[in-house]
This record gives C-alpha cells, structure tokens and sequence, in this order.
C-alpha cells in the first residue's frame, strides 16, 4: 500500500505538521537510499508512527484503530492462527454477527483478507494500524505462559528429583547430562521466552535456602516474575553453562559468557553472567535484540542546544567525545547511534568493544578477551595501526586505556567512548584520577554527555497541575525559573505562561498498562569543552565548578532536561526525580 508523495505533502503542510523543506529533504533521502518515505519522516523526528498512520488511512479512506485502547476479544484473535498473523501483520480483534474487523498493516493485501474469509466464512472489515499495536496484540497469544510455564515445572521437576533420588547423583556429577534433559531445556527455554514477550533487558535467576527467586527487568525495574523449586537449579545453571560454554564444573568462580537464542519469531544474543552466592550460583543473563537497528539521537531523547553540540562534535575529524552515567542507562546505544551518523564509506570505523552488542556495517569490530591478554588497552594499541579515522572504545577503565584514548585523539582520530561518573563534569577529575595530564584532557576532549532512562508514560495519561506547595518542594531539587525560561526558549510554552499554567500528566493504569508506562527515553546533559573549560581543566578545578560554569555557559543538566520532557508529557516528574535524586 502506497500513499503518493505529493498527495502526503499536501496532507502535512495543510495540518501544519511539517515544514516544506523538512519534506523536500526527507524525500531526497528516501529517493537515495530506497527507504519507505513515511519511516524517513519518522526517523528524523518530523511526525509519530501514529499520527502518519492516521493520515494515510484518512487518504486512502481506510478507518484506522489504534488497538491500545481498543478491547481485544480472545475468541476473535482466535480466528486467525498466529503464525498467519506474525507473518502477515495482521490481528483480528472484534466479531459483530457475521462481520469481523482485522487490523493490519497493508490493507491492500487482499491475497491474505480473502483466505480469511474463506477460512472463517465470515464478512472481513479491514483497519488501518500501527506495527508497534500489532506487536501488542500478537503477545496476547501467549497470556496463557505463565499457567504453560506452572505446568512445566509441576510436571518435570517431579521427573527431576526423581531422577535425582533414584540414581543418587551428587549435585556437582554428571551436569552435563541433566543440562541435556528435556525438563530443564524446556525450563531454561520457557524463561527465555516469557521475558523476551515482556521486553526485558535482564533476567536474574537468584538462589535463595528453599527456592529460587526469577526476576525481569522490563523498562529499568527489576519485577518478579516467578518462583521455581530449589531442586532444578543445578540442572538450569549448567544448561545455561553448556549454552555459554562455560566450565561445568567451576562453581567457586564468576564465569561469563555469551549465546544466541533464536526462533522463527525472535533472534537474541544473551550475555551471561555466573557468581557465586552464598545459596549456590546466580545468573544473570542480558537480553540484546539482534534485529534491532541503531536508534537516531532525535528518537533517543537528544534535542535543542544539547544535539546541536553533538552535531559539532561529531563534524571534527579530531578530537574524543565521551559518553557518562551508570550501568544500565544506555550508554552504549547512544554510542552505537553516533557512530552510525559518522558510518559512510569514506571513512574507516574501528572499534575495541566488550561485549561486541551489535554488528555495525562496514565498521571493524574487535571483541576484547581478558584470558589471552586481549584487552582494551592493547586491543586500542593495535587499533591505532589499522590506519582508522574513527575509533570506538566500549569504555575507559584504567589507565592505560586513558593514556592510549587520548594520544589517539592527539594523533588524529575521533575517539567515541564511555566513562562511568554520575554527571558530565565529574568525567573529567575521573580522568585526572586515571593520571592523563589536564593539559592533554583540555587539548583532546570536545564533549561530554552525561546521561539516564526513564520510563515513558503511555498514550493514555492524565493531566494535572502543579500546586503552590509541590512547586515549593520541586525548588528543593531545580531551578524552576530556569526551566521556565527554556520552555519559552524552545516554544514549548507560550511567552505569557506560568507555572500555574503548565499541565503535567501522571501515569494512568489500566489493564492493558497496569503501570501506565511503556518503554524509556533518555535525559541528557551535554557539557561542550569551551576555552573557559579548558582553562579550568588544566588548573584542575572540581567538578563542581565546572559544572557551575557549563551552565553559566547554557548547559541544560539532566533533571531540567527531564523537567522540559515531563511537560511534553513524555514522562513524569516522580519518574524523573526516582532516576536522578538521590
């Protein structure tokens, strides 16, 4: 199904959704690179999946539904079988007498609407939808996992102990065969599943006197997903051991280790992480999406003045730019969402990373390994030979790799890493505490973000207003007469507006989201290293200072980045304030 571009031009320049020019230059892009022109529009920022759905549906006349906030009645999703439904994009989700409506992405497939018609003899009403409303739906299917995964465990870990019991097999012996058995198999495949359909990042498998205690980490919280018996966690962690190929029979040491997990419906590569508890091994094992491409800076959260100084950044052809903030707050995918700006083929893009997360193409990517001495220090050594323009280092951790990163921007290259300190100013004192010399930080260092997730509240929110009193607390934690000034800076908010004025939305829980949240965006602040910097840096001032003076010098910091997104309702501010006060 295809929208002609002239007729979607006219549509968003008479609603006022897009500058011309913003459309003549997506459309060259979309023209050059073969691209969906709707996808270009929406990966730069210009319009939401949502709302250009919405219009294409209106020209072509095709009712659209955002399933969301539509009831799904189980007997109808019923009628077309799953693998029809993945494949096809396409969700039946109301009965009315002989009529059912379907939503699909294409509803010009017709091939797909009449062998459902014909399959359940019933009148078809196609609706126009969005791919993130059919992912939605499609996970209903498998609502039932938890009583599938109940059955699982009632029916073989019986098998389990029995087979314990009758062969009297010391917990330590003969792993490899129980890590072969089809009851654990089974489990550790249930567990990857069920938090794969949930999008969690992490799965935690921990030992506790009687039980083991299984948790996700679904948009940054850690929930609980499931208690199994103790008696199959010898048998779940070596089958996770055997998938990683990690020693079997190392119990007294942390172990790590990596796997692929693939079906027709999903491909993952796991991280796994093995320590030694006081209860026997826990595992932690990270979930990281193969199929999942590089988000842009505009999608991840970056805006305004903040990405305009990335931008400048990144335009150098010397220099190093450096990414801050704790494990766990996405790091890692900013990097991947710069190099993927500086990725052409002019230039060669080298990386030393732990772990490789995803492939880049045309980028060399080399995997450090501690065991035969490859690491990031000499990993980075040897990259410098290869003759690159761009060198990406996964993370700064000692003082070699410091020494190295910065003589490489001397020489140069761009550098891209991250560094691990809570803002954008305390990343420089933790690089004078590595021994680099300030003189060199002030000679190679161009930008500093420092960085966190929140969670995103979903479409459906509720709206309310600030009171005298909260104000009175929320000056505890910000300047309110600053974010004020950049919401009118940034025309978010009307010149004449006030506090008072100002809607904030709150979570609304509903059955469908029982948190109201769904997914993460990130705040940022993006400390560019000016000659007063520069200055301050080499007389080694704290960060503290530095801080004060960057925002003297316009730096939005991380909680009044939150504050501005909160009013556009991206998130809200006891979200905000969870992640960055203390």
């Amino acid at each position: 199904m295809q929208v002609e571009s002239q007729q979607l031009k006219n549509f968003l320049l008479d609603a006022n959704l897009i500058k011309e020019d913003q459309f003549d230059e997506s459309l060259k892009v979309s023209q050059k690179t073969g691209q969906r022109l709707g996808d270009v529009l929406i990966s730069r920022g210009l319009i939401k999946h949502e709302e250009l759905a919405k219009l294409e549906a209106y020209i072509l006349g095709i009712p659209f539904v955002n399933l969301e906030k539509e009831k799904v009645d189980a007997e109808a999703l019923k009628i077309i079988p799953e693998p029809i439904a993945r494949t096809h994009s396409i969700v039946s989700f109301r009965k009315k007498g002989n009529t059912l409506e379907v939503a699909m992405l294409d509803p010009e497939d017709l091939a797909t609407i009449d062998f459902i018609k014909r399959k359940a003899n019933l009148k078809i009403l196609p609706r126009l939808t969005t791919q993130e409303s059919i992912k939605n739906v499609l996970r209903q299917y498998h609502q039932s996992l938890e009583a599938e995964f109940g059955s699982i465990i009632q029916k073989e870990t019986g098998v389990i102990k029995a087979h314990q019991e009758e062969e009297a097999v010391p917990e330590t012996a003969d792993l490899e065969k129980v890590a072969e058995e089809m009851p654990i198999i089974k489990i550790v495949d249930t567990l990857l599943k069920h938090a794969i359909l949930q999008r969690a990042s992490d799965i935690h498998i921990e030992p506790f006197e009687k039980e083991i205690m299984v948790r996700y980490r679904i948009d940054g919280i850690l929930r609980e997903a499931m208690i199994l018996p103790k008696n199959v966690l010898a048998g779940i962690v070596a089958r996770i051991k055997v998938l990683s190929n990690l020693k079997l029979d190392e119990h007294r040491l942390p172990q790590d280790g990596r796997f692929k997990a693939e079906t027709e419906d999903y491909k993952y590569s796991v991280r796994v992480s093995v320590l030694p508890v006081f209860e026997g091994e826990k595992v932690v094992m990270r979930l990281l999406a193969e199929s999942t491409k590089a988000l842009t800076l505009e999608e991840l959260g970056l805006r305004g003045e903040a990405l305009e100084k990335i931008r400048i950044a990144l335009r150098k052809p010397v220099g190093m730019i450096l990414i801050t903030g704790p494990t766990g707050c996405g790091k890692t995918t900013t990097l991947y969402a710069m190099v993927e700006i500086l990725n052409t083929p002019e230039v060669n893009i080298s990386s030393v990373e732990d772990p490789v997360e995803y492939r880049i193409p045309r980028a060399n990517q080399t995997q450090i390994n501690s065991k035969i001495g490859l690491t990031f220090a000499s990993g980075l050594r040897s990259l410098v030979r290869q003759d690159p323009d761009i060198i990406m280092v996964g993370e700064i951790r000692d003082d070699e790799t410091v020494s190295l990163a910065i003589n490489a921007a001397l020489t140069g290259h761009l550098v891209l890493s991250t560094i691990h300190t809570n803002t954008a100013a305390g990343a420089i004192p933790r690089l004078i505490d590595m021994k680099a010399e300030p003189f060199l930080i002030s000679s190679t260092l161009s930008v500093i973000l420092a960085q966190r997730l929140v969670r995103r509240l979903t479409e459906d929110k509720v709206a309310y207003k600030l009171k005298p009193a909260e104000l009175k607390e929320m000056k505890k934690y910000c300047n309110l007469d600053r974010i004020l000034e950049i919401l009118k800076q940034e025309k978010i908010i009307m010149e004449t507006h006030g506090w008072e004025d100002i809607s904030f939305y709150r979570p609304k829980i509903t059955k469908e989201s029982p948190e109201g949240y769904r997914g993460r965006v990130g705040i940022y602040e993006v400390l560019q290293v000016t000659s007063s910097i520069k200055d301050m840096i080499i007389k080694q001032a704290t960060s503290d200072q530095i801080q004060d003076q960057a925002r003297k010098e316009g730096m939005i910091t991380m909680i009044e980045d939150g504050f501005v997104k909160a009013v556009q309702g991206q998130t809200s501010i006891e979200e905000i304030l969870r992640v960055i006060i203390d």
